[in-house]
């Protein structure tokens, strides 16, 4: 096992920067998983770690050693690629134990070895088969195969199941899972998907533009992010938002919205005036539109058999997601109806995305949050 360090590390290509001074430290034996929006240099900073691609500035140390100008073949890392990158030509016994013919270690280890790791991945049935006879998740057992066996100090997985069916994506997340827990190995993987990222992490990394937003356990980055962009990328469906105005003078504290909004919190060491307020479709209830604490249209309602999501817009370019238990009933669709939530559920946010921690007023300055 190995830790991994990234001090000040960027990567230019020409004039452009995909990476922008990246600091970041990954523990023995942890798992760390890399999300964001396609083109936000997740792959990239994964391919620098490897030595795959060279980083324009900073250093990269891997268990104490700086090899930042190391090749990838001596870095101990074990690369597994999105797309398989199995040999057409080679059986599934060659494809795992490929890179040991090329040590030059001697067939019947080569054999034990590549048979341990057939018989752990569940494809020892699969051994004379071609890769073009395999299923995607056994193509993908194999390539993690090869990695596997060579012991690396480091896996490093680039959005493998990516090209997989959903069941075959539960079911290898699953594998994966289970493979950390039995290797205690180092494992940095790269995903666009982030309820892969929430069920496999020890700690998530999210980027945006190249540079790190924030890094934290999935609960933490769930219920406590730094700012807008975390907040609206972690969590599915999609955290809801509405534009806001703090009130002045004697209603200091108090935020007004869309669909009669009233909210009355106080600002706790906030980064500026609070724009916006953001909740989670969990976070809210669906009632009649004299009960809500904001009245919207409720336009549709999806059902996905063991829970419902209501879509309810409150202005003309903004729709809130409920996460509802039970189906509305037919009739209320296209007529007015309120959510109600709790003040715990909240989050806000300046004009510039950072977010702001709220607290209730103090007794007595505002009943505007009294039912």
């Amino acid at each position: 096992m190995a830790s991994v360090s990234l001090e000040s590390v960027s990567k230019n290509f020409g004039t452009h920067t995909v990476i922008q001074g990246v600091d970041l430290r990954i523990n023995d034996g942890e798992f760390v998983v890399f999300v964001g929006p396609s083109g936000c240099g997740k792959s990239t900073l994964l391919r620098i770690v490897a030595g795959l691609v060279a980083a324009s500035k900073g250093v990269v140390t891997i268990g104490g050693e700086d090899v930042t100008d190391v090749p990838a073949s001596r870095r101990g890392v074990a690369f597994v690629f999105q797309s398989y990158a199995l040999y057409p030509h080679m059986s599934v016994a060659r494809n795992i134990g490929f890179a040991l013919e090329t040590l030059g270690m001697a067939k019947e280890a080569i054999s034990q070895k590549v048979s341990s790791v057939a018989r752990m991945l569940k494809v020892d049935h699969l051994m004379d088969r071609r890769p073009r006879e395999l299923s995607g998740g056994q193509r993908q057992r194999v390539a993690i195969g090869r990695a596997l066996v060579r012991q690396p100090e480091i896996f490093l997985f680039d959005e493998p199941l990516s090209n997989l069916d959903s069941d075959l994506r539960m079911e290898m997340r699953m594998e994966i899972a289970k493979l950390h827990d039995d290797l205690k190995t180092t494992m940095i993987y790269v995903t666009h998907d982030q309820s892969e990222a929430m069920t496999l992490a020890d700690r998530i990394v999210v980027l945006n533009h190249g540079r790190i937003e924030q890094v934290g356990t999935p609960r933490e980055l769930y219920h406590t992010p730094d700012n807008r962009f975390v907040a609206s990328f972690i969590g599915s469906p999609r955290m809801n938002f509405l534009a806001v105005s703090p009130k002045t003078g004697a209603d200091a504290g108090t935020i007004v919205g869309p669909g009669n909004l009233t909210i009355a919190m106080v600002a706790n060491n906030p980064a500026g005036p609070i724009a916006e307020i953001g909740i989670r479709p969990e976070g809210l209830r669906l009632v009649g539109a004299d009960q809500g604490r904001i009245t919207c249209t409720l336009e549709r309602v999806e059902d996905l058999g063991h829970e419902h999501f209501a879509y309810c817009r409150i202005t003309d370019d903004t729709v809130w997601v409920i996460r509802v238990a039970k189906a509305p009933a037919p009739d209320l669709i296209g007529q007015a109806v309120g959510l109600d939530f709790t003040d715990t559920a909240l989050f806000a946010f300046t004009a510039d995305g950072n977010r702001v921690l709220l607290s209730p007023p103090a007794a007595g300055q505002s009943k505007a949050n009294e039912r």
